[in-house]
Order: C-alpha cells, then sequence, then structure tokens
C-alpha cells in the first residue's frame, strides 16, 4: 500500500526565496509543501508590522483551502516583534484558519537551543538593530544569555537571499569567534544558513541552530504525532 501524503501548509513573506527551497530539499517524500504568501518587501519593524496586521491572515486563509496538516509561520523577526505571548496568539489564530496544527519558527527556535541544553549561545542576522533587540528578548525571555547579537543589517528581504553560505560563515566567525558561547544561531527564513551548518559547526566549534532548520524539525515533528494524512 502506498503511504498516504500529508500536507504541509507554510505562510511566508512574499519576497522570501530561501524558505520554500530549504523544506523542498528535506521534507520526507511523503509530506508536500503548500504556500501562501505574506507581502513583504523590507525587513523593518514597520514593514513587519503592516505584514502582520494586514496580510497574514489572508495568506493562511488561503493556505487553508490545501486543507494542510500542519502550516508554518515562516518568519522569525515578525514573531519575535510583538513579543512571544503575541506570537503564541497569532499562530493559534493560523491554526483556526487552516484547520492545521500551527508551527512557529521562533517558537521552534527556542525548543531547539532549550533540547541542547545550553545557556549562553550568539546570534547572527541579516536584521536591522531594531529588529535584533526582538530576537535577543524572545530567546532570553526562557533563561538563555546572549553573549552578543549581530546583524548585516540588510533591510530589503529579497536582497537577504543574495548572501551566501560562505558569506554567513565568514560573518559568524568574525562576529562571534571571540566571544566563547554554547551554540549559534542564525536568524532569518530567506537566510541561507541552513546551507552553511557544515561548515559553520567546524569553524565555530559549537552547535549551530537555523530558522528554517528549527521549524522543518518542529513540521516534521507535528506531522509524525498526527499519524496518517489523508
Amino acid at each position: 500500500m502506498t503511504e498516504a501524503r500529508r500536507r504541509l501548509g507554510l505562510v511566508v513573506p512574499s519576497s522570501n526565496t530561501v524558505m520554500e527551497v530549504d523544506f523542498y530539499r528535506h521534507l520526507p517524500a511523503n509530506v508536500t509543501l503548500h504556500t501562501g504568501r505574506m507581502y513583504l518587501e523590507e525587513t523593518t519593524p514597520e514593514g513587519e508590522s503592516v505584514m502582520l496586521d494586514v496580510h497574514t491572515m489572508p495568506a493562511a486563509r488561503d493556505v487553508g483551502t490545501a486543507n494542510p496538516h500542519v502550516t508554518v509561520f515562516g518568519c522569525t523577526s515578525a514573531g519575535a516583534l510583538r513579543g512571544n505571548d503575541f506570537d503564541a496568539y497569532l499562530c493559534e489564530r493560523i491554526g483556526e484558519v487552516t484547520r492545521s496544527v500551527p508551527v512557529s519558527v521562533i517558537a521552534s527556535v527556542r525548543a531547539a537551543i532549550a533540547r541542547r541544553g545550553v545557556r549562553r549561545i550568539g546570534i547572527v542576522t541579516p536584521y536591522v538593530d531594531s529588529l535584533n533587540e526582538k530576537i535577543r528578548a524572545s530567546v532570553e525571555e526562557d533563561g538563555v544569555e546572549v553573549a552578543g547579537i549581530f546583524g548585516l543589517q540588510i533591510t530589503e528581504n529579497f536582497a537577504i537571499a543574495s548572501v551566501t553560505p560562505q558569506e554567513i560563515v565568514a560573518f559568524a566567525e568574525r562576529s562571534l569567534g571571540p566571544l566563547g558561547v554554547e551554540l549559534v544561531f542564525a536568524s532569518c527564513t530567506n537566510f541561507r544558513a541552513m546551507e552553511a551548518i557544515p561548515a559553520l559547526e567546524p569553524a565555530l566549534g559549537v552547535p549551530v541552530v537555523t530558522s528554517n532548520q528549527a521549524a522543518l524539525e518542529a513540521a516534521v515533528a507535528a506531522i509524525d504525532a498526527l499519524g496518517a494524512g489523508d
């Protein structure tokens, strides 16, 4: 008997060209991906606020018509923008409108860090400092010390995807190498950090968690927990 397919929904910023690719490459063969796009061009608190207030729920509604089993809210910084409680509330709404199990990227990252039992981490991002502050606050709410967070100050979301894995490694080494952290988190679903993991971990000598890696792990775990699809 052929194994039943399971459907993964993804609600992602419209200018993101990385997250779907990472998911396509690593999802189990029996899981299909179905995406709705939230209009976003500028990766700033102002741009992400408009995305959250105007575009997120319509995109989630559209994904819901594909009857996903699990749906990922695919933006790390927007998940952190208004705090962890708001992110949980937003994902609950996404779950309701899609009639599926919701997965938050920033919550998945926090869970991945907790599983590794570390207490002092470093973070690299493509973001401006105003978004980095939100990422720091989200992670530190769990009692984790962020020894340093460094961003590339990119405000055009489409441009974030042009940063190569090699450039991410060099940036992380330069920024975090002297800090003596136990783990590195590379934030942003439009950052090619998942591709960089094989080079990042030996270069820094510590485990690396990325947004797409953590969200993918959480989504697959949620699908597996549901059992066979239809």
